[in-house]
């Protein structure tokens, strides 16, 4: 595609003035200069037809690197056919032959004026320049205007030196061709496609470079593809195929060295391009920083060569022109009225304006020679050659800086255009030469890591270790899809079986956990199959089984396992391990899990050591959840375990195990010190059950404590997702009850809706799900359907031998609806029972719920004892929810017992912690039955010290004293964690931000 020649208007204006000279008998030698595709040969071919138009007789010549082993070959171009030159070969006389060659040439110019055209000029042959250049000293009392292009871009190779570098400056006019502006390439795109968006135009642009060449070859390629067609980011979208031919013969022309150095910075982008399709916020690191579109930018890429004698604006110029001007508007504003301290002002920020610009500009400078580095290393090229390569080339507009100030690519087709003729194993090639440059300047791994991604097996240590030191650090940072990929590589290198089958688990492991079930089972069972050591089996058969669960294949999960402990008999502690781990996996399936729990009791009874610590732990909970074991002889127990030596495949089962019956006990703190030690000790390349117990534990604990804020801060959608079946999990649950707590019913029902549980697999989940979908239910207005929720939660739970209230009270939750219903008996029975069993388990929480619905379905004389015993109960108890419900239910007895002030004075105490818990839902309750009560609520201290509670003013005095938060949880026995949420609860209340400032407030 051809089109009108933009921004060469000074080249036409030069050659038109030296062709008039000409005409007039004064010669000159005029020299074009340029990078590859600038237009060079496109100027001189409009320079021509001019000449021609003038009546000068024009004389070409376009020299090859094929003339050169003919001496004057070039010239004898130019002038004809020559016959006394027909057998001139290499060695002849040089001299006799260059004069007579010139007195021809003056022969010609004695008939008519001459321009003797010669395009690039330098791929001619020696003898050839060296009579071009005596030519030129010649010529300039003859009518011969003698053009000549050269191609003048900066090449790793440097080249040798151009055709006027023996010439005075008196006898040639030399004229540099910039690139084109962004602006000038803007009106090319238009003329082909006028509809363009500002958008499409800025993309082709940017895939333009700058060049002339380039541009005009890719709108050829995008003719039958106008907008709102995206411009590809591939060539192998294009057709038929102009740009990349012409991106070719760009690199063909700059030599062998450069078009290694560009592929190498290609292949490098291409590794950083993966990234960030992969992971998208690394995007704005790494983009050009130039988006603004053309008609935005009019001056040329910043330091682009102008012609000489052209007029241009310097960078610091345009800072110069910013400021403001003695006597203009802006200078009024500035320093009318303010005297000197604001013109000092000024000028200070000025002059700070232009530090940053400057430490801006080495911070560019520093990160462009740092990337010359590496791609130097990599190539074997000379550093300071390739840095000035990305300097040229970014003066070009081929090279734009992103964000960081780094050379790359004006537009992804650019650089797959670049990297396009390179073969597969080239570039496979490249890839290790980075990896392995990058290694040797000590680059992080995951930097090194992407671009072992794109290489051939190299079978080298070097290389494996860093893939899998990169999966774990990635997997470390939460990025399982970063360790998937590094994985998935190192086990295309060769690897003895045992380290294939540990690689194997590891990424099973991590598909599973980003998401990847089906293909996280297929990897974990074929590490399974593989011959490794027994630890390294029983891991990947715990990581299997957990797959398999999760998929909702519960039984089969456990018959991994015992395929597996089958052929451990040498192995008591593995085996032991498997068999916990089988208890632990069988409760999402109540068949399954009752088979395991009564295999796991009759091996207890007749041989507790064949069990061991973590298997005892389990019995433990059973009994807690059935109902049989009182909380302080639970947790005895369990404490006798923990101090037991445990093998560190089976400690992680007693410390999920024991964090869990701790949050049934009411012991928070020591619940959240098990789980953070159960959490530091898991690998997160290794998939375990007992993760996600512990984070399960994390969310109870956090509900125990009415910690909404903390249940709202992130809603469960990566729990969710590792749940194939698409049922609900206990992150679920949390989050339904935490909205309906504070008042969002719509957003909780939303979610509600989310899962239908008709087809959700039976597991304790569910059952979680099905109470919180009744409280929800409840709390609108819809009490058959949750009194049906609750009710089909105490039959799945029962089905589990789990009869205890310290999981989900059900049965308080539906005596609360048969009394709203009206059924005051069915409700007595339900909360009678519930406090039967309470009392067994005998903590605040459960014993208070119990005796706060007991109270309530009772009534009378009975009923207020009851109700103020829960009361009572509960003040010692963390359960703040639970202690602010039987306030307000006590209350509302109180007052319809006669006791008006009393019933008030509870009331208004429920509302006051109710607000302070954030409780939205007991707040408004409590509100409503204050003005039927015919009171109505006091202002309380929502901030200063007055508005914090006993723990969260003991925690602020001991800090204000100086002493450290782990000081403090050691000095009150409670988890650091604890500390920290009290301090940041305590400054938020009394409109603080740092510690220093406690003590001050405190004594206020």
């Amino acid at each position: 595609m051809t089109g009108p020649l933009r921004e060469r208007e000074d080249a036409h204006a030069l050659l038109t003035a030296e062709a008039e000279r000409a005409r007039a008998g004064g010669g000159r030698l005029v020299l074009l200069r340029g990078a590859t595709g600038t237009g060079r040969s496109a100027v001189l071919e409009a320079a021509t037809a001019h000449a021609t138009h003038l009546g000068l007789r024009v004389l070409r010549a376009r020299c090859s690197p094929d003339d050169t082993a003919l001496p004057f070959s070039s010239v004898l171009h130019l002038l004809g056919s020559v016959p006394e030159f027909a057998d001139v070969g290499p060695g002849d006389d040089d001299r006799g032959s260059a004069a007579r060659l010139w007195r021809l040439l003056r022969s010609y110019a004695d008939e008519t004026p001459l321009m003797v055209a010669v395009d690039d000029v330098h791929l001619a042959d020696e003898a050839s320049r060296r009579w071009f250049v005596e030519a030129a000293r010649r010529i300039d009392r003859l009518p011969v205007l003698l053009v000549a292009t050269e191609r003048s871009q900066y090449d790793i190779d440097p080249r040798p030196t151009g055709l006027t570098h023996a010439l005075s400056p008196s006898v040639v006019r030399t004229h540099t061709l910039a690139p084109l502006t962004d602006h000038a390439s803007a009106e090319l795109v238009r003329a082909v496609f006028p509809t363009a968006s500002d958008r499409w135009t800025a993309d082709c642009v940017r895939a333009g470079g700058g060049n002339p060449l380039l541009l005009h070859a890719l709108l050829d390629d995008l003719d039958g593809a106008p907008p709102p067609t995206a411009v590809p980011r591939t060539c192998a979208a294009l057709y038929p195929g102009s740009y990349p031919a012409a991106v070719s013969w760009w690199l063909d022309s700059a030599g062998p060295a450069t078009a290694e150095v560009a592929r190498t910075l290609a292949a490098l982008e291409q590794a950083e391009r993966t990234d960030r399709a992969e992971r998208p916020e690394a995007a704005e690191r790494t983009e050009p920083a130039e988006r603004t579109a053309p008609a935005e930018r009019t001056g040329r890429p910043a330091g682009a060569e102008r012609a000489e004698g052209a007029e241009g604006t310097t960078d610091a110029d345009a800072r110069h022109a910013a400021r403001p001007t003695p006597g203009s508007p802006h200078e009024a504003l500035t320093t009318t009225g303010t005297g000197a301290a604001t013109a000092t002002a000024t000028a200070i920020s000025t002059e700070t304006a232009d530090d940053t610009a400057a430490g801006a500009e080495t911070a560019a400078e520093a990160a462009t020679d740092t990337l010359a580095a590496l791609v130097a290393d990599a190539s074997g090229a000379d550093p300071a050659r390739v840095s000035g390569w990305f300097t040229a080339m970014t003066r070009l507009g081929v090279l734009r800086p992103d964000r960081a100030g780094r050379p790359r690519y004006a537009h992804p087709l650019l650089r797959d255009a670049v990297l396009g003729g390179w073969s597969t194993a080239r570039r496979q090639d490249a890839h290790r030469a980075l990896a392995q440059a990058m290694l040797r300047r000590g680059d992080h791994l995951d930097a090194v890591a992407r671009q072992l991604l794109g290489s051939a097996p190299t079978g080298l240590t070097w290389a494996l270790r860093v893939l899998r030191d990169a999966a774990t650090v990635a997997a470390r940072d939460a990025r399982p899809g970063d360790a998937v990929r590094y994985l998935r590589r190192a086990l295309r290198e060769p690897l003895p079986d045992d380290l294939r089958q540990r690689l194997l688990t590891e990424l099973g492991s991590l598909e599973y956990a980003s998401a990847d079930t089906p293909a996280g089972i297929p990897r974990l069972a074929e590490a399974l199959d593989l011959p490794a050591e027994p630890r390294d089996q029983v891991r990947t058969a715990i990581a299997l089984g957990t797959a398999l669960v999760g998929r909702g294949e519960v039984r089969t999960a456990v018959e991994v396992l015992r395929r597996l402990e089958s052929r451990l008999a040498g192995h008591p502690d593995l085996a032991r391990a498997l068999q916990t781990a089988s208890a632990l996996l069988s409760d999402q399936d109540q068949t399954v899990r009752r088979e395991a729990y009564r295999w796991l009791t009759d091996t207890a009874e007749r041989s507790p050591e064949l069990v061991g610590a973590s298997g005892q732990a389990l019995l433990v909970r059973y009994a807690a959840t059935a109902g049989d074991l009182p909380a302080r002889e639970a947790m005895r127990r369990l404490r006798t375990l923990l101090t037991e030596p445990a093998d560190p495949l089976a400690e992680p089962f007693l410390l999920g195990t024991a964090a869990a019956v701790a949050q049934w006990a009411d012991e928070l703190d020591e619940a959240e010190r098990l789980v953070e030690r159960g959490l530091a000790g898991q690998r997160p390349t290794l998939l375990h059950p007992m993760e996600q117990a512990l984070l399960d534990t994390r969310w109870d604990i956090a509900a125990a404590r009415g910690a909404y804020g903390t249940l709202l801060a992130a809603l469960p959608d990566t729990a969710r997702a590792r749940r194939t079946g698409g049922g609900p999990v206990n992150a679920d649950a949390h989050t339904l009850l935490a909205l309906v707590e504070t008042g969002r019913t719509p957003q909780a029902r939303r979610l509600a809706d989310t899962f239908d549980l008709r087809d959700t697999p039976d597991s304790w989940e569910l059952n979680r799900f099905l109470y919180a979908r009744g409280v929800l239910r409840f709390t609108e207005g819809d009490v058959a359907g949750a009194l049906h929720d609750f009710l089909e939660c105490g039959r799945r739970q029962s089905a589990r031998a789990v009869h205890s209230p310290v999981v989900t009270p059900w049965r308080t939750a539906a005596a609360e609806c048969r009394l709203a219903l009206g059924n005051p008996q069915e409700a007595l029975a339900l909360a009678t029972e519930e406090l039967r069993l309470a009392r067994v388990w005998n903590t605040p929480r459960t014993t208070g719920r119990a005796l706060r619905v007991l109270g309530r379905a009772t009534r009378g004389r009975r009923g207020l004892e009851l109700g103020a015993e829960a009361v009572a109960v509960l003040r010692d108890s963390p359960a703040e929810a639970e202690l602010v419900a039987s306030l307000l239910a006590h209350g509302w007895q109180l007052t319809a017992a006669g006791e008006r002030g009393r019933g008030r004075d509870h009331l208004r105490e429920g509302a006051e912690r109710a607000e302070r818990l954030g409780s939205v839902r007991l707040l408004t309750y409590a509100e409503q039955a204050l003005r039927t009560a015919g009171g109505r609520r006091t202002t309380p201290a929502h901030t200063g010290s007055g508005a914090l509670t006993g723990s969260e003013r003991r925690i602020a005095e001991l800090a204000a004293e100086g002493r450290t938060n782990t000081e403090i949880a050691d000095l009150l026995h409670v988890a650091r964690r604890t500390v920290e949420t009290h301090l940041t609860s305590t400054y938020r209340k009394l409109g603080i931000r740092r510690r220093g400032e406690l003590r001050g407030v405190l004594d206020d």
